[in-house]
This record gives C-alpha cells, sequence and structure tokens, in this order.
C-alpha cells in the first residue's frame, strides 16, 4: 500500500501548526471510526509477535516505540495512535483542573529544520475530562498507556506536590504508568523543580501514594517516571542520576524540548519563545541519555525521546541504553511510515 501521508502533509503544511494538529486528531478519530485509517497509516503491525515484545518497568509493552506526550493532550484518540502500530502511547500532560494554556500563536513549524517550537503551557481538560475521554478512545487499544502528569500553571511551585499527587490519585486507575513532568519549558518556574531535592521529595511522596492507592485498586502497581530537560549541565545529569539510583524511580524519559536556539539561529522563528524539539534536539537528548545511562543505576530504564526523526535516531537511542523510544517531531513531519521505519531499523 503506497504512503499517502506525504500527499496529507502538504495539505496540512496550509494551515497552521494547531489547526493542522485539531484537523489530524480528529481526522484520524473519524478515519477509525469509518474503518479506513489503514489508508494514512498502513497496513496494521504485528506488534503482538512475541519478538517484538519488551518488558520495561515490569509492564509487557507491544513494541520499544511510543507516542510522546503532547500529541494527544485529552486522550481522545489512543486507539487510533494505536492503529498506527505504537507499542506505547503517553497522553498528556494533564492537570488537576482544565486549563486554556498559553495564548495564541503557540505553535510553529521550522519546516528547513524539521522542527517545531511550542509554547502550548499544559492545554488540556483536566483530569475528569481525559479520563471522561479515555472511556471512549481507549476501547481497543491493546499496548501501554502512560500518562503525564504537571502542575496548573496558577498553583505556586511551593505547592506543587499538591498537584502531581493529586494526578496521580486521579489517573491511577487508568494509566499504566505515570510520567511526572518536571522539564516543560512553557510553565513558568516549573524546570526549577528538576533539583536533586525536589525530585527526591517528589519521588518519595509518589511512592507513598502508590502503597495507599493499591489497597484500592486491587493491588495494582504503577511505575512512576520521572521526565527531565535537555538543558541540564552535566553535573546536574549526574546529581539527578545519583538521586534516582537512590529513590527506586521505575524509569526516566530523556528528553523534553529544549530552549537552546543555536542549531536554529538563522530561522525567522528561532526567536520565538518555547521549546524546540525536532531534529536539532537528536544529537543533544541522545548526549544526556547517554551521559545518565552511564551515571544511573543500570537497572533503572530509560525512554529515549527528543529527536527520534528516523530508525537510525531510534537506534542510537537504543545504542545508547535507551530500553524505549518515543516520537512526536518526527510523526508530524515523517508521518506513520516513521513508526513502521525505526521497528524495522531497531
Amino acid at each position: 500500500m503506497p504512503d499517502l501521508y506525504p500527499i496529507a502533509r502538504k495539505l496540512l503544511f496550509t494551515l497552521d501548526a494547531e489547526t493542522a494538529h485539531h484537523t489530524t486528531l480528529s481526522m484520524m478519530s473519524a478515519a477509525k471510526s469509518c474503518g479506513i485509517l489503514s489508508l494514512v497509516a498502513g497496513p496494521p503491525l504485528q506488534s503482538g509477535q512475541e519478538s517484538c515484545t519488551v518488558e520495561v518497568m515490569g509492564l509487557k509493552f507491544p513494541n520499544r516505540v511510543g507516542l510522546a506526550a503532547g500529541l494527544d493532550k485529552a486522550g481522545t484518540v489512543v486507539g487510533a495512535f494505536g492503529d498506527v502500530g505504537f507499542g506505547h502511547i503517553e497522553i498528556g500532560t494533564v492537570t488537576p483542573r482544565p486549563q486554556p494554556g498559553n495564548n495564541k500563536p503557540r505553535l510553529f513549524r521550522l519546516k528547513e529544520h524539521h522542527a517545531v517550537i511550542n509554547r502550548m503551557g499544559f492545554n488540556n481538560p483536566g483530569i475528569e475530562g481525559v479520563l471522561q475521554n479515555l472511556k471512549h478512545s481507549r476501547k481497543d487499544f491493546a499496548g501501554i498507556l502512560g500518562i503525564n502528569i504537571g502542575k496548573n500553571k496558577d498553583t505556586p511551585n511551593a505547592n506543587y506536590l499538591e498537584d502531581y499527587l493529586t494526578c496521580f490519585e486521579g489517573v491511577y486507575g487508568d494509566a499504566d504508568y505515570v510520567a511526572a513532568n518536571l522539564s516543560s519549558p512553557n510553565t513558568a518556574g516549573l524546570r526549577d523543580l528538576q533539583s536533586a531535592e525536589t525530585c527526591s521529595e517528589l519521588i518519595k511522596r509518589l511512592q507513598e501514594k502508590r502503597e495507599e492507592l493499591k489497597a484500592r485498586f486491587n493491588n495494582k502497581h504503577v511505575p512512576i517516571v520521572i521526565k527531565i530537560a535537555p538543558d541540564l549541565s552535566d553535573d546536574a545529569i549526574r546529581s539527578l542520576a545519583s538521586t534516582f539510583s537512590n529513590s527506586g524511580v521505575d524509569g526516566v524519559i530523556t528528553t523534553n524540548t529544549t530552549i537552546d536556539r543555536k542549531t536554529v539561529s538563522t530561522h525567522p522563528l528561532a526567536d520565538e519563545a518555547g521549546g524546540l524539539s525536532g531534529k536539532p534536539l537528536t544529537e543533544k537528548a541522545t548526549e544526556v541519555l547517554s551521559l545518565l545511562r552511564s551515571e544511573m543505576n543500570p537497572e533503572i530504564p530509560i525512554i529515549g525521546s527528543g529527536g527520534v526523526m528516523s530508525g537510525s535516531d531510534a537506534k542510537a537511542k537504543i545504542d545508547a541504553g535507551a530500553s524505549l523510544v518515543q516520537v512526536y517531531s518526527g510523526l508530524i513531519y515523517s508521518g506513520p511510515a516513521l513508526v513502521h521505519e525505526i521497528l524495522e531499523t531497531i
């Protein structure tokens, strides 16, 4: 079956980036409902084959390729993305209460660089809205569902724990794993929570909450994952590696988007505020992954994200020590064929 995404991309790229984003989600949902999603996504993968299955964090992933948080923020098209071939899908970021995010425009394509800048600001319908969406969108998804959580914009950093614990409790029954987002550059002060001391306290409190929740959810154990930024110093990464090793965290995602613009400095949109993702992040994200892997307890898995634009990019992250990989910007530029390419490469 021919890859029709290049045609769809030409049409989508005539729209502003955020309109194209919502149009894509709506089209995927409609196509799945009508049974024609394969016209764009290609034939379904044999993702349940034993040769593809991998156990990470005590969970059986159908394959190593996942969708990064940020694309399906509200959990509306989980099943459709599952049909594309993803072994896991991470929705969110979800906050306790609904919030609209930052003012528009807030999403920009840097096509010459195969990159995206976003300053979305955790726009989402809140815990209750997301859980309602999942009742419909997750019905026939057989993969692993991660839920990425964060704090509301108007919650002071001093009270951050309350928001993360509220989210953790709220999504516990639906999540296969929960990722705490401390690294988005689009919520003022959020990255200040990446200190070793703060991370240690957050992990400890989430672990304590998990022990409470197990009694309510038939002893269900939900792994706790921390997502970090690519802009940390080497010393900060080493400090976090020690914290993660000592805390018993279940996993780490490297990395979120970057605020560095060196690789796109000549582009007219380079000065737009927000996080840069895509090809300009590839090398840096893999370097962070490699350093963290060398410094952290080898039993703690890493999910490699940031600039996975090809099968070779994914393989580089696996070779650097990642157990799983996630894509976002690569999907925008290459479409569902990227998932097939990665699985064939790794």
